[in-house]
């Protein structure tokens, strides 16, 4: 090779930049705090589910709040959206929303926190049941909307919401009598817990006529230190939706 060629060569290699790893890549992102975007916690049975889960691995996260004047917000909370995208997890480079996919990635990234079951037939029973959860009861969702700064005594039960209702005390008596309790699969909290607290609030709010089983059961999730801050934190929010806060 030339003297006259080899600067250019040097030259060349000065400006070439180093390339990014991916081992690289997820060192940036996992420097980056956890973060999940919610919306108002009066009103958003997602954004409580979402909140329980990432608390219940003890995952330290930043809030980010949408406000409830939010267009595509007011639509989840109304029941109006397509598609439910709060609460949106961002964990380490991933973007997770859907309250089961949340579940399901945190159990794959804490999995000794025991969001699920150890055993295989009771992990495929909170799976279950919590599916169950995240898809279904939509009479439930319309007719009872989450409020927790409500109460209405002796609330007449829309027909249409009691079948809902029924299923979901069928759920709460079998776990309760196959696990032994307080939560829904024995001793230690798990991801069913999380999916059907808002349940809890809501008949609470609605004053649903429940079973002993069933009202221990609710008693034990309104004492647990994350919803009681929950509740507290919702109770100080200023933001009122009309549409969720009809005299009945």
């Amino acid at each position: 090779m030339s003297e006259a060629a080899a600067p250019s060569r040097a030259k060349a290699t000065r400006k070439s930049a180093p390339a990014k790893t991916p081992a690289r890549a997820s060192a940036k992102a996992a420097a980056i705090k956890p973060a999940l975007t919610i919306s108002s916690k009066n009103y958003s049975s997602w954004s409580l589910r979402g909140w329980l889960l990432a608390r219940f691995v003890e995952l330290d996260f930043d809030e980010v709040m949408v406000s409830p004047d939010d267009a595509d917000a007011r639509k989840e909370l109304l029941l109006l959206a397509p598609s439910i995208r709060v609460p949106c997890l961002t964990h380490e480079g991933a973007k997770v929303w859907n309250t089961l996919a949340i579940a399901q990635y945190l159990d794959e990234v804490r999995p000794d926190a025991g969001l699920m079951p150890k055993d295989r037939v009771a992990r495929a029973h909170c799976r279950s049941v919590s599916g169950e959860m995240n898809s279904g009861f939509a009479n439930l969702r319309s007719a009872l909307p989450m409020n927790l700064k409500a109460r209405h005594p002796g609330y007449k039960i829309w027909a249409g919401a009691q079948p809902d209702i029924d299923r979901i005390v069928e759920i709460w008596n079998e776990c309760l009598a196959m696990y032994g309790g307080p939560y829904l699969f024995g001793a230690h909290r798990t991801m069913a817990d999380a999916m059907f607290a808002p349940v809890v609030t809501r008949f609470l709010t609605y004053d649903v006529k429940l079973n002993k089983p069933c009202i221990g059961y609710c008693q034990t999730i309104m004492a647990m230190p994350e919803t009681q801050e929950w509740v507290a934190a919702a109770k100080r929010e200023p933001d009122d939706i009309e549409e969720l806060d009809m005299d009945f």
